[in-house]
């Protein structure tokens, strides 16, 4: 269970905390939130789509059909060649607060075989600071998304998306809710201002939204092959192989186009 702490010099000068070992905490995430700059990298991997918040609309990559997070090995690897930015800074997210931004941390613990969490001067001990920096730039990143999103709804390309992925032999489609895509009529619908207005990000989020789509199918085999297997340590662990030579990027860069 999340135990979200705000990260404190004063509170925490002696606190430690466990590092990520894998991605156990994403067990149950059927979406994950995605970033425009990461599109390239999802792509290959992924079927992209969007949730509602509120009265925003959330782009997210699809990971789970109901029943658990398919990307993920019971073991806690992460089975894709490529880690969406919205996971790899646990135990650390960045929080907001009286237009304060505040770095949270999960699960401190006392044992000292964990991780500090400053350094003997007080300072965030470097591991901290790099990660704080990565979600910096996932933050920057995130505030372009939205606005790029925004235009999208504002234009009415964003449509409910009447999902169905077929489960294999014998078993009927399953059918997913909660989701939505961009409406391809209603985006060739569009006149030429408003088309104008979206050209950059907001195009760039919508057409891979719609390519992305072809994914689907990865959905379906990684159901598939775990259904097959079926005990929790019986996965591979050369998954990555047998899903066309998927791998395990997880550090903390931001350089999505190397």
């Amino acid at each position: 269970m999340t135990q979200w702490v705000a990260l404190s010099k004063t509170d925490h000068a002696d606190t430690l905390c466990w590092p990520r070992d894998g991605y156990h905490f994403a067990s149950d995430q059927q979406v994950v939130p995605v970033l425009l700059a990461e599109l390239g990298k999802l792509l290959p991997y992924y079927a992209l789509g969007f949730v509602k918040e509120g009265e925003r609309y959330q782009p997210v990559a699809i990971t789970g059909l109901g029943q658990g997070n398919l990307y993920l090995h019971p073991q806690g690897k992460w089975l894709g060649n490529y880690v969406p930015a919205a996971l790899r800074g646990y135990p650390f997210r960045l929080a907001h607060q009286d237009e304060q931004t505040i770095l949270c941390v999960d699960h401190l613990t006392d044992e000292p075989s964990a991780k500090t969490l400053f350094d003997d001067e007080g300072n965030l001990a470097k591991t901290v600071s790099d990660t704080l920096e990565f979600l910096k730039q996932c933050e920057q990143s995130r505030q372009v998304t939205h606005a790029c999103v925004q235009k999208l709804a504002d234009a009415g390309v964003i449509e409910a998306w009447p999902l169905q992925i077929g489960r294999g032999e014998g078993q009927d489609p399953l059918h997913v809710n909660g989701l939505h895509r961009i409406s391809e009529q209603a985006l060739n619908a569009l006149d030429a201002e408003t088309l104008h207005g979206l050209r950059g990000g907001p195009l760039s989020l919508a057409y891979a939204q719609m390519l992305s789509t072809h994914q689907l199918s990865e959905l379906t085999k990684r159901a598939e092959l775990l259904a097959q297997v079926g005990g929790t340590n019986e996965v591979p662990e050369n998954l990555d192989s047998v899903l066309d030579g998927m791998g395990d990027d997880d550090d903390l860069m931001f350089d999505f186009d190397s």
